[in-house]
């Protein structure tokens, strides 16, 4: 490019067939069209100086993340309401009870079908505590540690209604396993209900008539450690009771084996119960996931092509032509740029459902964190955009001034889309005191938190334009004067570069001219060789005629002389 505009400079002062000038207009076409096209940048940097439109898209990016940060928020409160207020959580120990996890209080309370809390609660008071809240134990015969119980009223519900023995037989009718025993008993109070224990201490398998005196001697005693240990005296009841034979005895010992045996089956059975209810408790809350989960799927890709169709909508109450055909194309255009934009609008989808398992496991406080990391990310792009502008090698020959100008512009426009993160925060506060605010919508959020998001975007989308507005007016004195400066350079080049183009012609012209003059030339020394030639032939002929003793008289022959003189002179002109 360099050498061609060298010799276009003196063009003049070189042999045209020194120059390959359809390669050199080649080029200067070429160059021209970048000129232009570089002079309609410029015009066009002009145009954006001062535009609030970077301004306007932050912001709505940052709504536009915190609109679906919100719709898988709500997503995962919404799974937490219909969770019975719990949060997220699959583990075995969360819906599966077992009996150590019971009576250590460790309770699976994500269990959807039976309420184990419930049934610890009920079970704790029915035994006695100290001031610590630990459960009191005392050593029974056998040297064993038992609960005590809270007290004697304990034991009404299992007593109530039952049968009571024979007066005449001096007979009562005992609790093979008694129901101190059911009472102390974790794995029972955990896969029993109360109705179950009362219902099994009451059956035809535990209820056995038993001696009055054998009964009471007992007490709440297993059947083996009142039969096997002495009391506090020494003695076993044998050595009490003088009809405690040893057939009595085995006929005790083997209605206890046979309540035990079936007290066993009844525990084991509501164990598998439990494990069966604690498995499709988790598959259910699995389920109930992965359908909030969809919810903030399908809600995200909803309001993006809504999204669409409004920008679309505005666009055509805008235009001229305004009927029921030019508004259904607009929908079109809006269905189609969502279909190609499906991408983006899924990632979107996704970080939607992502906060909205986040939410269903660690609660509303995700919300907070979700704000405070758009706001954090927000700030930190905000950073990196001054930081790479300052670094941008373009921008090194800028005035200090305008350079600090442009990067507080980048600033500006980051605290806009934060701030509207905080005064979004404090709207939604504000409205939702009023009561009316609170209004939910399905699968968006309350009425309070959605006027929250866009009054506080709008709000300091105002305060940074007008910020923006501020700095602009400064910059634009110096940049639009820097601006113009470089689209009049920008003009002259291309009008330099014109004026070679024409010298480049002219000297294309000059060329030709040269060559079409020495084309007739030729020609006419051609044709002048062909008349000599031809008047040779004709003096050639005369001599022949003379020799051969013609007459010819002097005067002719000098006129025909005279006359191939003038002809000869003539052409030699030419």
């Amino acid at each position: 490019m360099n050498e061609n505009q060298n010799s276009l400079q003196n063009i003049n002062d070189f042999d045209p067939s020194e120059l390959n000038l359809d390669d050199l207009e080649a080029s200067l076409d070429a160059d021209m069209e970048n000129s232009l096209a570089d002079l309609e940048l410029l015009k066009e940097d002009r145009e954006k100086i001062g535009n609030p439109d970077s301004l306007s898209e932050t912001v709505m990016n940052v709504v536009w993340e915190q609109f679906v940060n919100q719709v898988g928020v709500v997503a995962g409160e919404e799974f937490i309401r219909e969770n019975r207020g719990l949060t997220l959580d699959l583990r075995n120990s969360a819906h599966i009870q077992t009996t150590d996890n019971f009576e250590k209080g460790k309770i699976a309370s994500h269990n959807h079908q039976i309420d184990y809390q419930e049934r610890y609660d009920n079970w704790q008071p029915k035994l006695a505590h100290d001031e610590n809240g630990e459960v009191i134990t005392y050593t029974d015969r056998s040297g064993k540690p038992k609960a005590r119980l809270a007290g004697s009223h304990v034991r009404k519900p299992f007593d109530d209604g039952r049968p009571t023995g024979s007066v005449e037989k001096g007979t009562d009718m005992d609790h093979t396993i008694s129901a101190a025993e059911i009472i102390r008993d974790p794995q029972a109070n955990a896969h029993l209900s109360e109705i179950e224990q009362i219902d099994f201490a009451n059956s035809d398998a535990n209820l056995n008539e038993m001696n009055s005196s054998h009964n009471r001697s007992k007490s709440d005693m297993a059947m083996s450690e009142w039969l096997d240990n002495p009391n506090k005296n020494g003695q076993k009841p044998d050595e009490i009771f003088d009809d405690l034979d040893e057939h009595q005895k085995s006929s005790y010992r083997k209605k206890d084996a046979e309540a035990r045996e079936e007290y066993d089956r009844v525990k084991h059975e509501a164990e598998q119960r439990s494990v069966q209810t604690g498995k499709q408790s988790q598959r259910q809350e699995a389920i109930q996931m992965g359908k909030k989960a969809l919810q903030g799927i399908a809600m995200t890709l909803l309001a993006a092509l809504i999204k669409e169709i409004f920008q679309k909508f505005a666009v055509w109450l805008k235009s001229k032509q305004k009927d029921l055909s030019s508004f259904l194309m607009k929908v079109k255009e809006a269905i189609n740029k969502f279909v190609n934009n499906l991408r983006q609008h899924l990632k979107m989808a996704v970080q939607s459902a992502v906060g909205a398992i986040a939410t269903m496991i660690f609660g509303p406080i995700v919300r907070t964190l979700q704000k405070a990391w758009t706001f954090l990310k927000q700030g930190y792009k905000s950073f990196k955009e001054a930081i790479d502008y300052i670094k941008s090698p373009e921008n090194k020959k800028k005035p200090f001034s305008i350079l600090m100008m442009e990067v507080g512009k980048i600033i500006v426009i980051g605290l806009a889309a934060a701030g509207s993160l905080v005064l979004g925060e404090v709207i939604e506060k504000a409205l939702s005191s009023t009561g009316f605010s609170t209004f939910p919508i399905p699968g968006i959020g309350s009425l309070a938190s959605i006027l929250g998001i866009f009054i506080g975007a709008l709000v300091s989308g105002i305060i940074g334009a007008i910020a923006l507005n501020m700095i602009d007016r400064q910059i634009a004195k110096q940049q639009k004067s820097i601006t113009t400066g470089k689209i009049i350079d920008a003009g002259n080049k291309i009008l330099s570069l014109q004026d070679r183009k024409i010298n480049v012609s002219s000297v294309q012209l000059k060329e030709q001219k040269v060559q079409t003059g020495n084309f007739i030339v030729a020609r006419h020394v051609q044709a002048a060789d062909m008349i000599d030639a031809s008047v040779q032939a004709i003096k050639d002929d005369l001599n022949t005629i003379i020799e051969n003793g013609e007459q010819v008289s002097s005067d002719n022959s000098s006129l025909i002389s005279k006359a191939n003189d003038d002809n000869r002179d003539e052409i030699n002109s030419i």
